[in-house]
């Protein structure tokens, strides 16, 4: 599958893309009205800022002990009623006078509530595309995510220039109910990919036995610590130019989307599969010039070229699912968006340590060359895995999936 056309043509896609839309516009515009509501209730910006992001920390508690529920349960119903959760979750959040314990009380059941949806996410997206069409409907998946959060921190800005957070948190909840409507009008019922409950002992069992394939391992690296340590560079842009952070974020979500539409839809699979290390390369390199204090202008052009480099993600994302049973392929994405998430957290603290000790734009520097430094380690890792599997007799593990290559 090479062209949009045939892409948009494929049944369920384009309601599963505007479900999609409808909830991260919902997210987006709730989350910039609800941090607005707290910093003006409190005067915190450190509550502000959880209050934004806490249902992501809530969401990888939860993932760690119910992805197993990502297989196990029917996905239309599923997105369905996280949608229909968060719809509820964010009528009670504008309330007036709601205390601030209750605000984070509701965060946490949300965050708990979609610790599934990445995993549902993805293993439906597996299942509605051919694996030849994997790559280029992920892409435009990313892509519309990106410009979804651009559109919809630009308009809840604009909306409360106007309307008071509550109103805005409202305007939230009907997203979410469209959502919830066009997944239950748009998508085909599916039984569970996997047979059995979901259980926080199946979760366990099937992370180990996900972690227990060394390609699959190497995979999942590649997926969260070059990824991880640049996205730590990313969290420093506001102390780094306080003015053009705005600019800095734009640049990269425009590098971002170049990246995602070129790796989706001109490269060739024969190529994708060999350009991993080059574009998680692209992704630090760029910034190791941040040692030298770059002007805005210079500074943006090296985001934006740098933030290419995130289609690497892509290019991994189809490696893991060809090394994955396809029972397994809504666990197996669940697993990659939790550790990415948790991997990114761990960049922007560490980031933020050296920062304070140094200088953010020598802290910059250093995690450009964490990433440089890991994504060179895992690439001669590769080789030497790509070297044993295909050497003769039996190889430890009796893996026979193939090797992660680069």
């Amino acid at each position: 599958m090479r062209s949009y056309r045939t892409l948009f043509r494929t049944p369920e896609y384009t309601p599963f893309l505007l479900s999609f839309a409808a909830f991260a516009a919902a997210q987006t515009i709730g989350g910039l009205a609800l941090g607005t509501l707290v910093l003006r209730a409190t005067g915190s910006p450190l509550l502000s800022a959880v209050s934004m992001f806490g249902p992501q920390l809530a969401q990888l508690a939860g993932a760690t002990f119910l992805l197993s529920g990502a297989d196990r349960l029917p996905p239309r119903a599923i997105l369905s009623g996280i949608a229909l959760a968060f719809a509820a979750g964010t009528t009670v959040l504008a309330l007036p006078g709601l205390p601030v314990r209750a605000v984070f009380a509701v965060l946490l059941l949300q965050g708990l509530v979609a610790s599934l949806g990445g995993g549902v996410r993805g293993g439906l997206l597996n299942d509605i595309l051919t694996k030849d069409g994997y790559v280029l409907g992920r892409s435009v998946y990313n892509m519309l995510w990106g410009l979804t959060q651009m559109a919809g921190f630009a308009t809840g800005g604009a909306l409360l220039a106007l309307l008071p957070p509550p109103a805005c948190l409202l305007l939230a909840a009907a997203l979410y109910l469209l959502a919830a409507l066009v997944t239950r009008l748009g998508l085909t019922a599916r039984p569970p990919r996997s047979a059995g409950r979901p259980s926080i002992s199946a979760t366990w069992r099937t992370n180990a036995l996900l972690w227990s394939s060394r390609p699959r391992r190497l995979t999942y690296l590649g997926l969260w610590v070059p990824n991880g340590l640049v996205v730590g560079s990313d969290s420093l842009y506001v102390s780094y130019a306080p003015g053009a952070a705005g600019t800095l974020y734009a640049c990269g979500a425009l590098g971002m989307f170049v990246g995602d539409m070129a790796v989706g839809r001109l490269v060739p699979p024969s190529v994708r599969r060999r350009i991993a290390t080059p574009l998680r390369l692209l992704l630090a390199v760029p910034y190791l010039c941040f040692v030298l204090r770059p002007a805005v202008a210079l500074s943006a052009v090296a985001v934006t070229v740098a933030s290419v480099g995130f289609a690497a993600g892509l290019v991994l994302q189809e490696r893991l699912m060809s090394l994955t049973p396809d029972d397994l392929a809504g666990h197996a994405l669940g697993l990659h968006a939790t550790g990415m998430a948790a991997l990114q957290g761990v960049g922007a603290a560490l980031a933020g340590t050296l920062a304070q000790l140094t200088s953010p734009a020598t802290a910059m520097t250093l995690m450009a060359a964490g990433s440089v430094t890991s994504t060179v380690s895992l690439a001669v890792l590769g080789r030497q895995e790509e070297r044993r599997s295909a050497a003769p007799g039996p190889h430890p593990g009796g893996l026979s999936e193939p090797a992660a290559a680069d």
